[in-house]
């Protein structure tokens, strides 16, 4: 069955660091691009960051670049968020998503596949 499982996530000190991952099972991952959304309460799911099948385009949302990385490892059908000098404003439920394209794309309605997600915390 295909599935997309987050893990990585938790509560953490303002100024702190997490690293989310995302492990891919089933044929969602090789050739797929794969993005970060995050929804705080009461807020819309927005993107964080994407990044396509061969790795070669990255997209950062505004107000994590510099602060969040994303990357995958095609060997093992993981995707990764490494999260540096969070802030209070990060704190969210961060979900998994990717879409049966190489290219990336920036909208919620352009991914297919969603992980269950996973509450980030920050305390400041």
């Amino acid at each position: 069955q295909a599935q997309l499982v987050e893990s990585g996530g938790g509560l953490v000190q303002a100024g702190g660091s997490l690293r989310l991952s995302c492990a891919a099972s089933g044929p969602i991952f090789r050739g797929y691009a794969m993005a970060w959304f995050r929804q705080a309460p009461g807020k819309e799911r927005k993107l964080v960051a994407t990044i396509s099948s061969s790795s070669g385009s990255t997209y950062h949302e505004d107000s994590v670049k510099g602060r969040f990385t994303i990357s995958r490892d095609n060997a093992k059908n993981t995707v990764y968020l490494q999260m540096n000098s969070l802030k209070a404003e990060d704190t969210a439920v961060y979900y998994c998503a990717s879409r049966p394209y190489s290219n990336i794309r920036f909208k919620v309605e352009d991914y297919d596949y969603w992980g269950q997600g996973t509450q980030v915390t920050v305390s400041s």
